[in-house]
Order: C-alpha cells, then structure tokens, then sequence
C-alpha cells in the first residue's frame, strides 16, 4: 500500500523531505558521492549554515569548509563502506559560527533496489552540553573527595594528638584507677584512629575488600599495642569478602576491642609466646568473625574482661548494628569470640 501511495515522483520526494524535517535532531542525506541531497532545518538551525549554499555540495564545503573534518572523513570514506551501520562515533570540532561541539553521530548506508546507487543518512546528535555537565560532575565529584580526604587524615591526626595527650596524663596522675581509665581512654581513641585510617581514601558508599583492610588493621594494631617487651603476636587468616564502608568501620571496631581486651585481660606478665588469632569468613551473604587468644581463660558467656566492662558493651551495641549474635567460648587453653552475621555455619 505504502509503494502504491507514493508511486509519483514528486510525491515520494515530498514524503522524503517530510521525514528529513520531522528529526528532531540535525540530519543530512547524502548520495553515495557525499554530496548533499538534503538536510532538515534542526541542521540550519543548529550549525547556523545557509539552505541556498548547501545544495549539492560536498559534505566537506558546508559552512564554507567548516564540516571538513578529520573523523568525519574516515567515518564517511573508511568506517561507513565497511559496516554499513555506524553508531554513537564521537567527534569534537570548533565551528566558526557556533564555537566548539561535541558530536554523536549515526550513519546508515542505504542502496537502491537495484542496487545501482547508495544514499546515507547522517544524524547529529550535539552533545556538547551534556558532556559539559558531565565533566563539571566529574570535577565537583574530584573535589569533594579532595575535601573528604583532607577531613579524614585531618580527624586521624586529631585522634592521635588526643592518644598521646590522654597517654602523658596517664603517666602523670598518681591515683591507679585514674590511670586505669586513661589508659582505657587511650585505647579506644587508638582503635578508632586505626580504623579509620585504615578506611581512608575510600568514600562513604564504597565497597571495601574485608581480607586485606583486616589484614593491615591487625598489623597496625600489634604495631601501636604490643611493646618490644611483650612476647605476644597478632594473626590474621581471612577469606576474600566485600563489605559496605560502614559494616567494615563496625567489624573494625569490633576487632579492636577484642584484640584490646585480649592483650588486657588474657595475657600477664609470666606470658610466653602468646598468640592473639583473628579470622574471618564469608559464605554468601554471612561472615563470621572470630578473636581467639592462648592466654588464660575466663568463664563462658563473658569475654576476657568482666561482663559489664566497656569493651563488652561497645562490642555487643556494634554487634547489634550489624545484625550479628556475639559468643564467647572460654577455657584453660584461652578464650574465643565469636560474631556471626545471619545462618553462617563453620566448624568452630
């Protein structure tokens, strides 16, 4: 029918240049020697180019030169002969009329039935100012982590000024339980700092890669906790998982305390080769943490320091948070503490 409609001539090129101008978008018709057959008034409008100075020339001399352009050329005289579909070729050019613009363009050969002749249609897609807008995300995004990096390693530093203060005054009062809690003071701002520096660099939303950043936790922590003249090692064995920012700040945490409360609680001063393991494991969508030491042990139910101390009660509330149940295992070979998020199942 539709053959039948447009048989006259005339008609089907009416038909033709109805189509052409109907594109929202800037369109050139081009016969198979690249000379313009037509062209909708989006292209007129967009590239400010004359109608009476285009007809008939070649794709090249439109806007008096402006369209000869490289790529232009090897996607119409290489890349087009080859594949006879081209889409989304980007191309940046600086037009004299309308300033620099970025291009999608989108070529399509089309032979005659006969096969006698070809036509291409050329679509131009201006981009330019979705791509500006895109770049000033981009460089608003490249600030904003700048300014969240400098924030971080700025809080980190005001932790450990505030570690070593609360440390000299602990050295300095006479009162034992004062210095006691000092020094527990001490230790939780030094946890908190490990943790975050530890998760620096990495923004809020991000993904985190829980085998290594434990790893490095735990060597920072035998690192700032265990003196010279403590015979006492933190390992780590753990299973490749990934973790949300804020879960990972969590376990961290957890880990911390644990470790803190091991090197507090498990271990005195007859101590020898004493050994603080950390693991963690995934299954799926379930981890389990675990915190064992070879110190002496304490009663079931309690971790290696009484039950209502603060390392219990920030351990239980983090655990919370995370959805996980918290166990302790204690006897004469040391004790183990266990966090398992969800229906994780591991030989113990």
């Amino acid at each position: 029918m539709f053959r039948k409609q447009f048989t006259d001539v005339q008609d089907a090129w009416s038909l033709a240049q109805a189509i052409v101008d109907t594109v929202r978008e800037p369109l050139l018709v081009l016969d198979e020697n690249l000379r313009l057959v037509a062209a909708n008034q989006s292209f007129y409008l967009t590239f400010k180019v004359k109608c009476e100075n285009t007809q008939a020339k070649l794709v090249y001399e439109l806007g008096d030169g402006q369209w000869d352009i490289p790529k232009l050329r090897l996607l119409l005289e290489k890349i087009l002969p080859e594949h006879g579909i081209i889409e989304n070729y980007e191309v940046e050019h600086d037009f004299l009329t309308v300033g620099r613009r970025t291009m999608l363009l989108n070529a399509r050969k089309i032979l005659s039935e006969a096969g006698s002749h070809s036509t291409i249609l050329l679509g131009i897609e201006d981009v330019t100012h979705k791509r500006t807008l895109e770049n000033e995300k981009d460089d608003l995004i490249r600030q904003k982590q700048v300014l969240l990096d400098e924030l971080e390693h700025r809080v980190v530093n005001s932790l450990q000024i505030i570690a070593s203060i609360i440390m000299l005054k602990a050295r300095a009062v006479e009162s034992e339980e004062t210095r006691r809690h000092l020094e527990d003071a001490h230790n939780r701002v030094i946890s908190v700092a490990a943790v975050q520096k530890h998760l620096h660099g990495s923004v809020a939303n991000s993904i985190i890669e829980m085998e290594p950043y434990l790893a490095t936790l735990c060597t920072a922590l035998a690192q700032s906790m265990i003196g010279e003249d403590r015979p006492i090692s933190i390992n780590f064995n753990g299973a490749p998982g990934n973790s949300t920012r804020s879960d990972a700040e969590s376990i961290g945490l957890i880990v911390t305390e644990l470790v803190i409360n091991c090197l507090k609680h498990a271990f005195d001063e007859k101590t020898k080769n004493g050994e603080i393991k950390v693991s963690y494991e995934v299954s799926g969508t379930d981890w389990q943490l675990a915190v064992s030491d070879n110190g002496c042990g304490k009663p079931d139910g309690v971790f290696a320091q009484p039950k209502t101390g603060l390392g219990t009660g920030v351990v239980r509330a983090l655990a919370k948070q995370l959805d996980a149940q918290v166990v302790t295992v204690s006897g004469a070979l040391g004790t183990r503490v266990l966090v398992t998020h969800a229906t994780f199942a591991a030989a113990a």
